[in-house]
């Protein structure tokens, strides 16, 4: 092992398995639901001396000189994304998603307040979980969590079991102060508007989370929040937004001022200006290409949801066409290898790259996250690759290959690397002269 007596050579081997990865990365089908290729030009954009310096504050309200170019960077990503997002309001600061979901718990709850969510076993993000299990909106901001009743065969809110609980709970004088809409497992609209409703009248605040499907919502491809009955909207900048990681908040101008301290002077200091200039990038590239990329991406995850079913796979909501966004939720406890860890370690060997994830029914059979009794599968880095319909057939085959034919992990990685040749460009993007996983040597 080396030592910090050995930099240089520690020095050289960072570089070695920085290397090692973008050329496994040319060899994989990536199927994480919360990852994204960047075009060339995103990657550009974060290679800029932005990256060195510091912009505390709003554009033109800055605590630090040196950032006219800045400036005009930031205010052009902010009006770009309340253009793709038809929103009054953007704040592109945010540096990832948790930290835009802690900027309006911040922002419109104190600490005391209540707030309703989905559990983490129907879908919610842990940003939104409860003390006890270290969730942000519990641990960090103080909040008392309620979640939303859910239906297990729909995949989706209950409307009128949640109506009857935010009843009960008023009744015991547990009102509901933040209503927080989304999920990290997300295939369907979720009931903005008839919950919304409720929350008006009650004084309460409404955030949808879009941190998955931001880019679909942006193309008017899966639903419209603010037009809905949310206030405000956060998000992610690389899962269906193919951007940089970082964060984002868009909401009517009447919250501007509230979100704006929430995020600065609140939670962020200098807020990783290259990235900034990147979700510029990314928010034009969605402007010109990201309805025709959303479309895609829907049409391949209901096509890769078919093709699974027709190898033996149970995927969840076979009767509502298995999805409407990027994301697939597959049962696999009663496949050979019996859990999710099990099945995404194996895939992973055969260049597959997926994830476990628990099922909303996982608790009642004792499974946990560690082995759950589900794989989350997303599309997104798949088609902004080209992949379409077709490639989807064959995808499906090489996960039946290993998860019930259990063959050799090895001969199913080459036949992956060999698939994966012919997909190696960024699509739905202005400029594409790189291929999507080179490796850019600065040195």
């Amino acid at each position: 092992m080396m030592t910090p007596d050995d930099p240089r050579s520690a020095y050289d081997k960072i570089f070695s398995l920085l290397e090692k990865h973008h050329s496994w990365m040319r060899e994989t089908i990536n199927l994480i639901a919360s990852e994204n290729v960047h075009s060339p030009a995103v990657r550009e954009a974060m290679q800029v001396d932005f990256s060195d310096r510091y912009a505390e504050g709003w554009p033109g309200e800055r605590v630090y000189a040196g950032t006219k170019y800045i400036d005009e960077v930031e205010i052009l990503g902010n009006e770009l994304t309340k253009e793709l997002f038809r929103a009054e309001f953007a704040d592109v600061r945010p540096i990832s998603g948790v930290l835009a979901n802690l900027s309006i718990l911040t922002a419109f709850t104190e600490p005391g307040d209540r707030m309703m969510c989905l559990s983490i076993p129907t879908g919610g993000h842990i940003s939104s979980a409860r003390h006890r299990l270290w969730g942000t909106a519990g641990r960090v901001r103080g909040l008392k969590v309620q979640y939303f009743k859910y239906d297990e065969y729909e995949l989706n809110i209950d409307v009128d079991a949640t109506i009857r609980k935010i009843e009960r709970l008023k009744q015991k004088g547990k009102h509901i102060d933040l209503f927080m809409f989304g999920a990290s497992v997300f295939p369907f609209p979720q009931p903005i508007d008839e919950i919304s409703q409720v929350a008006k009248e009650n004084g309460s605040y409404v955030n949808y989370d879009a941190a998955h499907v931001a880019g679909l919502v942006a193309s008017d491809n899966f639903q419209d929040p603010l037009r809905e009955g949310a206030d405000s909207l956060t998000f992610s900048t690389h899962k269906t937004l193919p951007g940089p990681q970082g964060g984002c908040i868009v909401a009517h101008e009447q919250f501007a001022d509230r979100i704006k301290r929430g995020v600065f002077p609140a939670l962020h200091s200098n807020h990783h200006l290259h990235h900034v200039a990147a979700k510029a990038v990314v928010m034009a590239e969605m402007l010109a290409f990201g309805k025709e990329y959303s479309q895609q991406i829907i049409k391949n995850a209901q096509a890769l949801g078919q093709a699974l079913t027709e190898e033996g796979f149970k995927v969840l909501a076979e009767h509502k066409g298995f999805t409407k966004s990027h994301v697939l939720l597959i049962e696999v406890a009663d496949t050979p290898l019996r859990n999710g860890r099990a099945v995404e370690e194996k895939l992973e060997d055969a260049n597959i790259i997926i994830n476990r994830n628990l099922l909303p029914w996982d608790k009642r059979f004792g499974r946990d996250y560690i082995r759950p009794g589900g794989i989350r599968l997303g599309t997104s880095e798949i088609t902004r690759l080209g992949m379409k319909e077709p490639e989807m057939t064959q995808i499906a085959e090489f996960m039946r290959r290993i998860v019930f034919n259990q063959e050799a992990t090895n001969k199913v990685a080459k036949d992956v690397a060999q698939f994966r040749k012919e997909f190696q460009k960024v699509f739905y993007a202005f400029d594409t002269a790189r291929d999507a996983y080179d490796y850019i040597k600065m040195r």
